[in-house]
């Protein structure tokens, strides 16, 4: 089925600084790849820039799959990896913004082959010159005096991009001409214009042996050495024919192809199962039609692992590194077969997938004969692909047809991953199959993608901490039916293994885990919050306090131990002065908020750790509200609106700092537009609930009557996090001002193109589509009194300069809610497997 985006997401904040990053990862890569010029140091990387770009790649996507895609692109020979077509206008509009897309790609030893075409720039000189444009059945009749500004065109732009690439520290080698031979398509009929008939290879091989990355124009030559026109993309489809990459991709200011009724990107085409139908619809028309045309022709020559991707300039790194990708793919697909008996499907295609990716096969804990002996007696539906890369096993009680299906086996190859062919066999389940449970257990959560892919895909999930297992359901709304689920499949031994996805929001919920309000876990989960005495632990045990699943098990306070906790209902408690040993007895502590000062936190970390490792303690879930683990990578930085995908289950969670939060959400959907040689500034304000309970000037209503105090005006701990989380620098000057609670910033950011005020904001509007605790104003700038007591960020400004090139925004976000408490609670939501906003008015 055609299906429809949710939301983009600007990946780019990983374009910004590609030029100052290097290589990463060599065992990922050919070595061949890593022979550098001189021109970049000998190829010797810098060990935090390594950290740094891997860092970004993670950001657009999990680390299991961008590792994945980074082998499977690094597998074949350096020229098969991908065609880049750039359309002229790309050129023209984001010439920095695909000079940092390439390079970065080149950073990680990756060689696309570029070839541009120059349709509106030859258009501009043309009706310069007055000379009028002519075509003929959509193909450019080209004559001597066109020819020859063609040419002139081609050139420069050519070097315009091989300039671009230079700057940005990429070797690149202008190649106008010389790798296509066409003889004339009809000289007479449409002048000097080519039908390409041979490529030369040997002029791009060179190139990438030298270390730089081929630019081609699409200018060919005949035998006899006479310049032919030839339209790009049918160049760029040629030269793919002959090298079949993995990637053809088509550069356009778009972002890809669009339902022609419902205006919404197309996210993916599957041209075996969905070409005949697609061309019917009444809306494929035009270039749409041209377009899907051309690339199921340029598809049918091409092994299956190569696709079509229609994407722009900024979004070329989430498409290429994600399972979600960013613009319209396109692929050939498998077609999927669907059995009700088992004797229809050949028994070996069953056995030779169960045999390569069933974990409790390859254990001996079972047989594909006694496992296949035992749906004999079930109703059961197969699911599976032509070449047997996927396998689905569907089951149903024969006496019962009430009781939701059963999923028991959901099995596929990496190849079937990297071609997204899960998704689809799971949007056929899911139309077959109105309510489904199946569990994962923790052999399986070794398969080929991350568990979080099964936790997209349910309504709800369900642990049991006995056996390690999680069951998944979908379409159950009776909680008493989902403990009838839950106990019914933990009394068995069932598995899935893990498998991969592409967004389809058609069918997919957009939220994490629950569509309805309650939990996924139905077991409450205890808390242990250790520094109960600042503002912060009191705004965290309020919102425990009024938890759904949650519940406070033990406050921790040194100064307050004895004292009885009051504000809290759910149970009577007394603060207490745990140590770090004392940790391991608290067996009944799911998880522990560290909310200490910088630098305090290690002693509990470190026993925590030992515990575990000792076999001691089970594991816990931590959250450190200080900075100490922001800069490190071993730890989930915990921004869910930014990294949700990789907090759902994890155990340690670095919780972001007040001003670093609003300082991100105002800068991140910027990234792509940043200029590279003027850093962002933001101007905070904050109440002097943020320096703390420990008596100072900055807390002291008096001192700061009337009064704005600057303080820690360069290097501060924010101005440092904000620009190791975002990748670029970031420039933060802190004030406190004479009220409680609330934070205002102001953010200067200089802009690589120009912009108008609603260009901005309708970036904005884009990036937070969906999220709850982020509201974009339509007009006006945000006041810290309507913010502060809430638990979202507000956006507003959007203020232009009159050149295009800077723009204002201002944020208002509560230092204590969503800058510290809230974000803690959403964190502790993700991790323990409950509805992210549980327990959060979203009001």
């Amino acid at each position: 089925m055609l299906s429809i985006a949710r939301k983009t997401v600007l990946p780019s904040a990983i374009a910004r600084i590609s030029q100052r990053t290097s290589l990463i990862k060599p065992e990922l890569v050919g070595q061949q790849l890593y022979q550098r010029r001189q021109y970049y140091n000998n190829g010797t990387a810098n060990k935090a820039e390594k950290e740094t770009i891997t860092k970004l790649l993670y950001n657009i996507g999990s680390r299991k799959e961008v590792e994945q895609y980074l082998r499977h692109f690094s597998s074949v020979e350096s020229q098969k990896f991908a065609v880049i077509k750039v359309g002229g206008a790309v050129l023209t509009d984001e010439l920095e913004t695909l000079a940092s897309a390439l390079t970065f790609l080149n950073r990680v030893g990756l060689y696309p082959i570029v070839l541009h075409g120059a349709g509106p720039q030859l258009n501009r000189l043309l009706a310069e010159a007055e000379v009028e444009p002519q075509y003929e059945e959509g193909i450019r009749i080209t004559d001597s005096q066109t020819l020859e500004i063609a040419r002139k065109v081609f050139m420069a732009e050519n070097l315009k991009l091989v300039d671009a690439l230079e700057r940005h520290g990429t070797r690149a080698r202008p190649i106008p001409g010389g790798v296509f031979v066409a003889d004339y398509l009809d000289k007479e009929k449409y002048g000097y214009v080519g039908k390409i008939t041979g490529i030369n290879k040997e002029v791009i091989e060179s190139s990438i042996r030298s270390g730089a990355l081929p630019i081609l124009t699409s200018l060919a030559e005949t035998p006899s050495g006479q310049i032919l026109n030839v339209n790009a993309d049918v160049a760029a489809a040629e030269l793919a024919t002959v090298l079949e990459p993995l990637k053809i991709v088509f550069l356009n200011e778009k972002n890809g192809l669009y339902h022609g009724v419902t205006g919404k990107k197309i996210d993916t085409i599957n041209l075996d199962e969905e070409y005949e139908d697609l061309l019917k619809e009444p809306w494929v028309k035009y270039g749409t039609k041209l377009k899907i045309k051309q690339c199921k022709e340029l598809l049918d020559g091409l092994p299956r692992s190569s696709s079509v991707a229609i994407i722009s300039a900024g979004h070329l790194h989430k498409e290429l590194f994600t399972d979600s990708g960013a613009g319209t793919l396109i692929r050939r697909g498998h077609k999927l077969f669907k059995y009700k008996q088992l004797d229809q499907v050949d028994p070996d295609k069953i056995r030779r997938i169960m045999e390569a990716e069933d974990i409790s096969i390859q254990s001996g804990e079972n047989s594909v004969a006694s496992y296949l002996r035992s749906l004999q007696q079930k109703d059961v539906t197969l699911y599976t692909d032509e070449p047997g890369q996927v396998l689905a096993i569907v089951t149903k009680d024969p006496n019962n047809a009430s009781k939701p299906a059963v999923l028991e086996k959901l099995l596929t190859t990496k190849t079937a991953v990297l071609n997204n062919v899960p998704e689809n066999l799971w949007n056929l389940i899911r139309k077959d199959n109105n309510s489904l449970t199946w569990v994962l257990d923790a052999k399986s959560k070794e398969g080929n993608l991350d568990p979080s892919w099964h936790f997209e895909r349910a309504d709800g999930s369900l642990k049991n901490t006995q056996n390690n297992t999680t069951t998944f359901f979908y379409g159950i709304d009776d909680t008493e039916k989902i403990k009838q689920t839950f106990n019914t499949m933990n009394s068995k031994k069932a598995s899935a293994a893990s498998a991969g996805a592409r967004a389809y929001s058609t069918f997919r919920n957009t939220q994490f885990q629950s569509r309805r309000g309650f939990a996924s876990s139905t077991r409450p989960k205890n808390v242990g919050l250790i520094g109960a005495r600042g503002y912060t632990g009191r705004e965290l045990i309020n919102l425990i306090n009024a938890h759904p699943q949650l519940n406070l098990s033990h406050v921790s306070s040194r100064e307050l131990e004895g004292k009885i906790l009051e504000g809290y209902t759910k149970a009577k408690l007394t603060y207490v002065n745990l140590k770090p040993e004392d940790l391991k007895a608290q067996k009944e502590v799911d998880a522990w908020v560290l909310a200490l000062p910088n630098g305090v936190c290690t002693p509990f970390v470190k026993q925590v750790n030992e515990d575990v490792k000792a076999g001691q303690s089970s594991e816990k879930v931590l959250v450190d509200l200080s900075a100490d683990h922001r800069f490190d990578n071993t730890w989930t930085y915990g921004l869910p609106e930014f990294n949700r995908g990789n907090i759902k289950g994890t155990t340690r969670i670095a919780n972001p700092g007040c001003y670093a939060t609003g300082a991100q959400m105002s800068l991140r959907p910027l990234l792509p537009f940043l200029n590279k040689h003027a850093a962002p500034t933001v101007f905070g304000v904050s109440g002097y609930s943020g320096a703390g309970t420990k008596p100072s000037p900055k807390n002291d209503p008096a001192f700061l009557k009337d009064n704005l105090i600057p303080y820690s005006l360069t290097n501060h701990i924010h101005e440092r996090e904000v620009s190791y989380q975002l990748g670029t620098p970031v420039n933060f000057i802190p004030h406190v001002a004479s009220w409680f609670q609330g934070i205002a910033l102001t953010v200067n950011v200089p802009l690589d193109k120009t912009m108008t005020s609603q260009d901005i904001k309708s970036v904005f509007e884009e990036f937070y589509q969906g999220e709850k605790l982020v509201k974009v104003m339509e007009s006006g700038e945000p006041l810290v009194r309507d913010n502060a007591g809430k638990h979202y960020v507000r956006v507003g400004g959007f203020n232009v300069h009159p050149e295009g090139r800077r723009v204002v925004i201002t944020t208002t976000i509560d230092n204590l809610l969503k800058g510290a408490a809230t974000q803690a609670l959403q964190n502790l939501n993700l991790a323990l497997g409950f509805e992210e906003y549980a327990g959060i008015s979203t009001d």
